[in-house]
């Protein structure tokens, strides 16, 4: 006994020098890191049922933790481990300034920080209030209509929320714009809570949140919707064809002071003739209407009338066309099999119609060729534009190039073309 109480000291010595070696070890495998955890849900708990907060409270918050690295392995697959707390037990009506608290679930870790660490928040009475719903109707209806009794489905809603905002509530209602409209209004729409100068009031809760809305829009006696329809004569320009008649607005509104008139009506009403004869453009115009006696026209006197003329496609077929050769080295001659080729054209056929001989060629580029035999491919040449080469035949010739002789005659083949123009289906 004497001799441990002489040595204690130095025993407790050495054993403090033994944990510490120990601590540093265990350290130095799993050292500690200091990490931002993944954003917590912020939890409010302990709140008065009668009392509501007044401002925003933030969904998540950041939590700063001090843990060693198998334990951030853990808290990163358990993250339900970490929770933020938001403790109002006890509070009452009034400004406040609340901490919020963190917890892990998970041990050993330290908590370094929270952001933000805490909040500034005013405790109201929870108060609530029944209200008609209102229709506010925005704008009118196309000329001729009228807006009927709307039917809503609820009539009533209950609006909940800080008293300080309750008080403020003047209407529940329904913004639905009529602007324009030849039919009836109906579906779901949102309701709003709006003060006494018509600003939307927010941080409410309302039962229902959507209203069914039935909004009848009815054609006053007298007034009828009827469709435009062109009247055309002529006939456009040979080689042409009409594409789409078109006319703004395709529907027009008409008025009598004896509905009976109106209701006679065919169900549409034709324009002035439009004279198409000898046309070969696009025909832009504005026409006037025919329209009985004791009929006039609500708005516009005159529609638009846009007219499409294209040229009619077809096809055209040559033979016997020559082709020519350039780009061929000094010294050098050259050859071709065949000497003549095919082709089938397309284009509009005015444009068909009016090609000769001279306004297409067939060449060949045997820039770069030597001695030898080659295969190229025939390029057209036309120089009348919206005609294109449909085929050629053969697509690909064979081009010999040899020496030139000092005394070379190449025959120039004069073949006339067979031009066979044939309209597209």
């Amino acid at each position: 006994m004497k001799w441990f109480l002489s040595n204690l000291r130095l025993l407790l010595l050495a054993t403090a020098l033994a944990l510490v070696v120990w601590v540093s070890a265990v350290s130095a495998a799993d050292p500690d890191e200091v990490r931002d955890f993944p954003p917590v849900p912020l939890q409010v708990i302990g709140q008065d049922p009668g009392l509501v907060i007044v401002g925003s409270v933030p969904a998540q918050v950041t939590v700063s933790l001090r843990a060693p690295r198998s334990t951030w392995t853990t808290l990163e697959n358990s993250r339900d481990q970490v929770r933020a707390i938001l403790d109002l037990s006890g509070l009452q009506t009034g400004d406040h300034q609340v901490s919020i608290q963190a917890q892990v679930g998970v041990r050993p870790v330290r908590v370094m920080s929270v952001s933000p660490s805490t909040l500034d928040l005013r405790l109201e009475p929870l108060a609530s209030v029944t209200l008609p719903i209102q229709l506010a109707v925005r704008g009118e209806p196309a000329i001729g209509y009228e807006a009927g009794s709307p039917l809503l489905s609820p009539t009533e809603a209950v609006i909940s929320g800080p008293q300080s905002k309750i008080e403020q509530v003047a209407h529940a209602q329904i913004d639905v714009s009529i602007s324009g409209l030849r039919q009836d209004v109906q579906g779901t729409m949102p309701l709003r809570v709006v003060n006494a100068q018509g600003s939307p009031i927010s941080g409410l809760s309302m039962a229902p949140e959507n209203i069914q809305v039935n909004l009848p829009i009815t054609q006053q006696g007298g007034y009828r919707d009827i469709a435009v329809k062109v009247t055309v004569r002529g006939q456009q320009a040979g080689g042409y064809r009409v594409t789409n008649i078109s006319v703004f607005p395709p529907v027009l509104t008409v008025y009598s002071k004896n509905p009976a008139i109106v209701s006679d009506l065919p169900g549409y009403v034709e324009t002035e003739p439009l004279n198409l004869n000898g046309e070969s453009q696009n025909v832009d115009t504005r026409l006037k209407l025919n329209l009985p006696p004791g009929v006039t026209i609500v708005g516009e006197q005159t529609v638009q009338v846009l007219v499409g003329i294209s040229a009619i496609e077809g096809s055209l077929s040559l033979t016997g066309l020559p082709i020519e050769v350039f780009g061929l080295a000094p010294g050098l001659q050259a050859n071709t099999s065949p000497i003549l080729v095919d082709v089938i054209l397309t284009g509009p056929l005015p444009l068909l119609d009016s090609l000769t001989r001279e306004d297409i060629k067939f060449i060949v580029d045997l820039t770069g060729l030597d001695i030898g035999s080659h295969q190229a491919t025939p390029q057209a040449q036309i120089l009348i534009s919206d005609i294109h080469v449909q085929s050629i035949n053969p697509g690909t010739i064979e081009v010999i190039i040899s020496a030139a002789k000092d005394q070379t005659t190449t025959p120039t083949p004069s073949t006339t073309p067979t031009v066979t123009p044939t309209p597209s289906a």
